[in-house]
């Protein structure tokens, strides 16, 4: 009997040592399974993302110009979310209205001015769109002030501190975001290259800092990213510049990607010509002759676009990765692993592109100080006259010009007349 107890006590034993590890290996297989899922969705949506960015600039200026404008709505959305509790937990709902409030009358007062431009056609038809343009600060300031008074008149006692921190992180969020993401449109106008050329370069370096930094990277970086590494920095600024020389010579050939935008519902089969920016143009520059004249080269032949490439490139590399580290601060502090789940695999739009907005600020910076010939156009003179002058100034102006013209004989007496007898009668017209 005791020889058949330890038997069966025994075997029971076993049993439960089997049952017991079985669960494990099952765990370890779900959990492979699980990474192996997670990898194939992030990788699905990795050339998701990448196929209708490519989809966007063909599209055209107006379409890449819809996507900032989503892509800063939807990073204000998270931060919010992330950084601020709920309002209407606290029987505060308009904290929450005020946010959505703030947010577009941000972009209102920011973006209208720009693209008020292009839309200049219709300001000659309905009047009220001209009194929009001309007093677009005025309108923009009423609408803020509309705001504050909202705030103040929302305090509740109790409340008040969640209520003023909420303020604060409201306002921190449109100066991180919504301006930078305004700097970010002006570069699309400035020419798509602006806008394509810093947002490779970012992609580029994120991707060999990681390369780099799983294959050599020993030394950490910085405190708040325990995974990133000195030799990862350094070595994705290597490759990051690499790429400059060869995104630049990839992207400069298109008009398409190098003139400054005319009409912004042109697309990348729209024919377009313009007068290229000097950097787009081959320049000779002198070498050091202590250095070149034993290989007998004194002159190279480069398109100055690639002494700017390398410099956008190096801020890429030591400056951009920054608002990554920020970013990453700011999930720490609050307890959370990624800004939202909109896109699966990824987290949200802001872990996507916390760098492109120090980008693509510094991008505008570097153009509008080194770049930019501030030229003077038919279209800026135009869309200056239909948004700040009445009807009875524009024929003044026209008839001004029909004055220039008659007097260095571009148009002759008898039609400078009958062009002065339409004006006047017109002028007549307006003031009865």
């Amino acid at each position: 009997m005791s020889n058949k107890s330890e038997m069966t006590e025994e075997t029971s034993h076993k049993v439960r040592k089997q049952s017991t590890k079985k669960p494990h290996k099952d765990s370890g297989s779900s959990k492979k399974e699980s990474k192996k899922y997670n990898f194939l969705v992030r990788t699905l949506w990795t050339f998701v993302m990448i196929s209708g960015f490519f989809i966007t600039l063909a599209s055209g200026h107006f379409w890449c110009i819809m996507l900032i404008v989503a892509c800063q709505i939807a990073t204000f959305k998270e931060c919010i979310e992330v950084t601020s509790e709920s309002g209407r937990a606290k029987n505060l709902p308009l904290t929450k209205t005020l946010n959505w409030y703030l947010l577009f009358t941000t972009i209102y007062y920011l973006d209208g001015k720009s693209l008020f431009t292009f839309f200049q056609d219709y300001f000659i038809q309905y009047r009220f769109l001209t009194l929009l343009a001309a007093n677009h600060k005025f309108i923009s300031y009423c609408l803020y002030l509309m705001g504050f008074v909202i705030f103040v008149c929302s305090l509740r006692k109790g409340f008040l501190r969640f209520q003023f921190g909420s303020l604060c992180i409201t306002h921190m969020v449109l100066m991180l975001v919504v301006v930078q993401a305004h700097l970010i449109i002006k570069n699309v106008l400035n020419g798509i290259i602006w806008f394509l050329l810093p947002c490779g370069l970012v992609i580029v370096n994120d991707i060999f800092a990681y390369l780099c930094g799983i294959t050599f990277g020993r030394t950490k970086l910085i405190e708040i990213s325990p995974k990133k590494t000195l030799e990862g920095f350094l070595g994705a600024w290597f490759f990051t510049g690499l790429a400059s020389i060869i995104l630049t010579r990839l992207l400069t050939p298109y008009m398409y990607l190098t003139c400054p935008v005319q009409d912004i519902h042109t697309n990348f089969f729209t024919p377009l010509t313009c007068e290229l920016n000097p950097v787009f143009i081959p320049q000779d520059f002198r070498l050091p002759p202590i250095v070149f004249e034993k290989l007998g080269i004194s002159v190279i032949t480069i398109k100055p676009i690639y002494f700017h490439a390398l410099n956008l490139a190096t801020f890429a590399s030591l400056f951009a990765p920054f608002g990554g580290f920020f970013a990453s601060g700011l999930k720490r502090t609050f307890q959370v692993k990624d800004f939202g789940h909109s896109i699966p695999g990824h987290g949200g739009i802001t872990d996507r592109v916390d760098c492109q907005f120090i980008m693509g600020s510094f991008a505008n910076l570097y153009y509008e100080s080194f770049i930019s010939e501030n030229r003077i156009t038919v279209e800026t003179v135009l869309s200056t006259i239909l948004m700040n002058l009445n009807e009875k100034q524009i024929i003044e102006v026209i008839s001004t010009l029909n004055a220039v013209l008659f007097r260095k004989g571009i148009v002759d007496n008898q039609k400078y007349k009958q062009l002065a007898y339409i004006y006047s009668t017109a002028t007549e017209n307006l003031t009865s």
